[in-house]
């Protein structure tokens, strides 16, 4: 058997492989689509609206059903449409003027090629939860000297925390300098790892929803935090603290840097 036919056999035998292989096969079908310029944007932007809608939805419900109350951290607190929609209109307007054009300069210098082959599950796993980690020292650090250096402060960060109380469509609303540099942060990480595009696309996926949901306001049974064993993620109430008291719980999803660091305050203790 030579060197070619064993490595096929070594793809076919990889039960890892062949179980996102349906799924790759699929999405290849649209790769015209996924190496376009247009797809980065569009995908972000379709990404997070959808995951603000449902929270949306549940703002606007609150008032009349009192039983939503009991999972609004701030439950007095419903935004206003003068609230959402500069919201929404800051994420489309940057996405459009700025992110397109970085995505377009991007696909000229180095278009997209997508592999026959899928990712192993534990490969797509690991990549993903060191993505995550990776992200969140970096922004950890990002973050806390944003908040220690004042004209980084007002330059870059001061427009996030424009609303005291975060809901689920201010997650985005940010400055481009701070858009600029979470977006450098996800493309070196993927980079850095060699990260298969579905990955890249599952990272992307995951890292949308947790920031969404650390904004959203509501603290549900099945939150992230309360899946995380450990009190190893903050959550939602975490990250609610921070923009309330400015001086805590810098990292956007983990604890351990706050805690290694003494910046970690309990959202319990608030």
């Amino acid at each position: 058997m030579n060197s070619h036919n064993r490595s096929e056999l070594h793809v076919l035998c990889s039960s890892g492989q062949l179980f996102l292989q349906p799924l790759w096969d699929r999405l290849r079908t649209w790769d015209a689509l996924i190496q376009s310029p247009f797809f980065p944007v569009v995908f972000s932007i379709t990404t997070y609206v959808g995951f603000c809608l449902p929270f949306v939805v549940l703002d606007v419900l609150c008032p009349w059903v009192p039983t939503l109350r009991r999972y609004k951290i701030h439950p007095d607190f419903s935004p206003s449409a003068r609230q959402l929609l500069p919201c929404l209109g800051q994420t489309l307007y940057q996405h459009v003027v700025f992110v397109f054009p970085m995505t377009l300069l991007h696909w000229a210098v180095s278009p997209a090629l997508l592999p026959a082959e899928a990712p192993e599950l534990f490969q797509l796993v690991s990549h993903v939860a060191l993505c995550l980690l990776l992200f969140d020292t970096e922004f950890f650090v990002w973050h806390l000297l944003h908040h220690k250096v004042p004209w980084l402060y007002r330059t870059f960060h001061k427009k996030h925390h424009q609303n005291s109380s975060p809901f689920a469509l201010s997650t985005q609303y940010m400055s481009v300098g701070e858009l600029f540099s979470l977006g450098v942060f996800d493309m070196v990480n993927v980079l850095l790892l060699q990260c298969h595009p579905l990955t890249s696309l599952t990272f992307h996926v995951v890292n949308i929803w947790l920031s969404v949901e650390d904004h959203s306001g509501y603290d549900f049974p099945w939150s992230t935090h309360r899946l995380v064993p450990f009190g190893w993620f903050g959550g939602v109430a975490h990250h609610d603290l921070h923009h309330s008291q400015f001086n805590c719980n810098f990292a956007p999803y983990f604890t351990h840097w706050d805690r290694i660091l003494g910046t970690l305050r309990s959202a319990h203790a608030k």
